[in-house]
């Protein structure tokens, strides 16, 4: 279980590798842009596709896999904006899945009266449509209640996010702990 203080009143997660492995997300993202491809095409490339992918995030991280998927199978440029609109609103075939600590220390917290709210840094529209796709399983309680803060929105309006936490549940901004990560 990961160490954090117990005597905050709020915590804020993060959705992405806190809530679940975001490469869970963005492999079935691959899968669903090769197909995508390989349908617009009229080739089989959708395997081989993928692969590349998986491969090139793997070794290089998230932010090369499109440049480098366009320039190997020498695609159109007007893919790149199939791919973002995929990313931000697919209909995945699989449910995430939570992280075990995740659940764990969720139930913990909701056992001893805590709130958790979701306060995270990515694409809104792409993050709520993560949310969607997760298999909550025994914390579908924690779902219904949920609020989701998005980062750059309010730091857009010159808001820092812990005081405005803060203020929406009427506490100090030191009572709110976030939580970015998970590490035993």
């Amino acid at each position: 279980m990961m160490i954090i203080p117990r005597d905050k009143e709020i915590y804020a997660f993060e959705v992405d590798d806190v809530l679940f492995p975001k490469r869970d997300y963005l492999l079935q993202v691959y899968y669903l842009f090769a197909n995508f491809t390989e349908y617009t095409e009229g080739k089989s490339l959708s395997k081989s596709m993928v692969d590349f992918m998986k491969q090139t995030y793997e070794r290089e991280g998230e932010t090369v896999v499109l440049d480098e998927t366009i320039n190997h199978f020498q695609l159109p440029e007007s893919y790149r904006e199939n791919f973002e609109r995929l990313k931000a609103n697919a209909h995945l075939p699989l449910k995430l899945i939570l992280k075990d600590d995740f659940k764990a220390l969720a139930k913990e917290l909701m056992d001893s009266g805590k709130r958790i709210v979701l306060l995270t840094d990515g694409n809104p529209i792409e993050q709520l449509n993560k949310l969607k796709h997760i298999e909550w399983g025994e914390l579908d309680e924690l779902k219904k209640q949920l609020r989701v803060y998005f980062v750059q929105e309010l730091l857009f309006r010159n808001i820092k996010p812990n005081a405005y936490i803060a203020e929406e549940f009427g506490i100090g901004t030191d009572e709110v702990y976030p939580v970015n990560h998970l590490e035993n």
